[in-house]
């Protein structure tokens, strides 16, 4: 499974049945750009080494950019910006998962339910 940011803001927010969901995953994946995105939202170098700590501790793997995700994510935001305003970090977090063909579980299902070849789990918290 691949974990949205927002998973894991709601894990920050100390969301049981987001840290749960985590925690019973065989397979953790998730893409650079939401690694990024949780380096950058860190407040100081203390959360992002513990941001870093977690992800580590629970065997979380990095997917990097490939040129397949950037075409992808491009064809994302061509179909879906003006109707439902996926943004370029969604899009190439969706592309990820579908160029992986893992389910993305996020809480956003306004800009991924209109993905037709996207697996998404919807988490509501």
């Amino acid at each position: 499974m691949l974990f949205d940011t927002d998973i894991f803001i709601w894990i920050q927010r100390g969301n049981k049945k987001a840290a749960n969901i985590v925690e019973k995953s065989q397979e953790r994946f998730l893409s650079v750009q939401t690694y990024m995105e949780l380096i950058q939202c860190a407040k100081n170098k203390n959360q992002t080494l513990n941001t870093q700590d977690f992800l580590t501790s629970f065997d979380f793997i990095i997917l990097p950019l490939s040129e397949n995700i950037g075409h992808r994510a491009s064809i994302y935001i061509e179909e879906y910006s003006h109707s439902n305003g996926i943004r370029t970090g969604d899009a190439i977090i969706a592309a990820t998962a579908a160029e992986n063909n893992l389910t993305l579980l996020s809480s956003n299902a306004k800009h991924f339910r209109p993905i037709k070849d996207l697996k998404l789990k919807i988490f509501k918290p």
